[in-house]
């Protein structure tokens, strides 16, 4: 109940975060409950199982029925929010079937089709056994809602009693006593799943009004999503991820366009939230957002120090913010600038914060004097000092430090071609390897940590962690494995690894296997693949 609870809060302050994004962006004031349900640009996102953040429909295996059913109809999507659980799984293709004319619609009783044409002949609802049962066997109401409770809750001996009347009242009003005890063995085995209608339904409509806001509002819609779930950094990824497929611009956090949660930009790109920034607390975000509210756009890192509240923005809040390239929009620094020591142990940062500190002091006690506006002009801002920027190895290294998560790129952007010609396995498949037990899997990645180890036989081994797009994962290599392929485990090198999947050991004793073993069949350097890879075709050659 508490689990429910907390999806039902946020469901609504997501659909309440759209609205408020697009009132922002557009002037459009958003009444979710007035959305049309015939909505042509809805169905076409369901039809297409574009269902990413959709509730109750973005599971891969729900958007691959999408995409066969097509819905078209509001009542579609509340049948199969109904039948997409363990038990009334086994009905979709033939829902699916008979809803494009592929399988005939019968009915046991033709008095049975009243209450199952919208559901294509198929019992889904505990409404649809309630109503049938008085229908065909006049049950009251009272009774009716008896039976509904004892299949909800399985009720066994409950459903043992009432057969005999529901039989022999329906066989008096002339309906078929073979069938009525196929009709009673098919309710029997429906309530080990019966779904009430109304609570789907429900379902069915916040699905409906998340999907007409994505359909409608996409970068609004995914702002939102991503918004509620900052504090998840793997669900930031994925949904990243949709953002991209999407073909949405998902923009790093920038002092003159970031709120605290995510937003849509003027040129309709998702800008990152401040908020997301390790370090960077509210105070300080409230502080920014207000100052330029109300005075407009900081023109450089000095002009910015010296209008915000400095004890609401801290040292540790300017750096991640450098560091997460929310001071990119200045033209005449970078980040490697801010954090640059001359000598004096103090970095330029430190220096900015520390002009700005004396300015806002100078500033406020010349609120008393004839002469304050001179004394302002006295205080000297500090010198920009010269250096290289960052590697974009660095900048993203860095920008995963403070969010969690590469924002400008990725690592292996310059290695896409590669990945995408040679590899035939992500990451991700790790999580799950008994799939490919026998087949050999390659697959890329950086490697972001080395530990080289000694065992207690005194010989070498090490643990090593790769990343790609989909994920990261920890490997363990040992004996004459480690002693050929040790040379590749360099931090922030770009790794093309085969590796074969082979069946777990079996314990003697206990008969159990363990999970499957990995064999490292060869590793090289992903910049050196299309010069020297067998597989590479001519075309590819360099």
């Amino acid at each position: 109940k508490e689990s429910s609870a907390a999806s039902d809060v946020y469901k609504r302050q997501l659909i309440k975060d759209t609205v408020k994004i697009v009132k922002a962006k557009h002037g459009v004031q958003l009444d979710p409950d007035s959305f049309p349900l015939d909505d042509e640009k809805t169905y076409e996102l369901f039809q297409r199982g574009e269902t990413v953040g959709i509730f109750q429909y973005e599971s891969p295996g729900m958007q691959k029925h999408m995409q066969s059913l097509k819905p078209t109809v509001f009542d579609d999507l509340i049948a199969m929010n109904a039948l997409y659980r363990p038990g009334p799984m086994e009905y979709i293709p033939s829902f699916i079937a008979r809803k494009h004319g592929d399988e005939d619609i019968e009915y046991d009783l033709p008095a049975m089709e009243e209450y199952l044409k919208e559901t294509y002949g198929i019992t889904v609802y505990q409404e649809q056994v309630m109503l049938l049962s008085q229908k065909l066997a006049d049950f009251t109401k009272g009774e009716a809602d008896i039976l509904r409770k004892a299949m909800g809750k399985k009720q066994k001996a409950v459903l043992d009693k009432m057969k005999p009347k529901f039989i022999e009242q329906a066989s008096a009003k002339g309906h078929d006593a073979e069938k009525l005890e196929k009709v009673w063995k098919d309710w029997e085995a429906f309530a080990s799943y019966a779904f009430n209608k109304s609570h789907s339904t429900c379902y069915a409509w916040i699905a409906y009004q998340t999907a007409y806001l994505k359909a409608h509002y996409p970068a609004e819609y995914m702002a939102a999503v991503l918004s509620n779930n900052m504090s998840n950094i793997k669900q930031v990824t994925f949904f990243m991820e949709e953002c991209r497929r999407m073909k949405l611009d998902v923009l790093g956090p920038d002092v003159n366009e970031s709120f605290r949660k995510f937003s849509v930009n003027k040129e309709g790109a998702i800008r990152f939230g401040m908020a997301a920034i390790k370090g960077v607390g509210s105070s300080a975000v409230e502080s920014i957002v207000a100052e330029r509210k109300e005075n407009g756009h900081f023109k450089s890192i000095f002009d910015m120090a010296k209008r915000i509240d400095l004890r609401a923005a801290n040292k540790k809040a300017f750096e991640n913010l450098a560091l997460a390239g929310g001071f990119d929009s200045f033209q005449d620094t970078h980040r490697a600038q801010y954090f640059l020591d001359e000598g004096d142990g103090i970095t330029f940062l430190e220096k900015v914060i520390r002009y700005a500190a004396k300015y806002q002091e100078n500033k406020n006690s010349s609120q008393v004097s004839l002469f304050g506006e001179a004394s302002e002009v006295q205080i000297p801002e500090p010198v920009v000092p010269p250096c290289e920027e960052w590697g974009t190895m660095e900048k993203l290294a860095r920008e995963k430090e403070v969010v969690g998560i590469y924002i400008s790129g990725h690592p292996l952007d310059d290695f896409r071609v590669e990945m995408n010609t040679f590899c035939n396995a992500t990451l991700a498949f790790f999580k799950n390897l008994e799939p490919y037990v026998n087949r050999e899997l390659c697959f890329g990645g950086v490697v972001t940590d080395v530990q080289h180890r000694v065992s207690k036989q005194g010989k070498g081994w090490a643990l090593f962690t790769l990343e790609d797009y989909t994920d990261s994962f920890e490997f363990r290599i040992f004996g004459e494995e480690y002693l050929r392929f040790r040379h590749f485990f360099v931090k922030n090198s770009f790794v093309f690894v085969k590796v074969r999947v082979n069946e777990g050991w079996t314990n003697k004793d206990t008969g159990k296997k363990s999970d499957p073993r990995i064999q490292f069949n060869s590793f090289q350097l992903l910049h050196c693949l299309l010069y020297t890879s067998d597989a590479a075709d001519d075309s590819l050659r360099v």
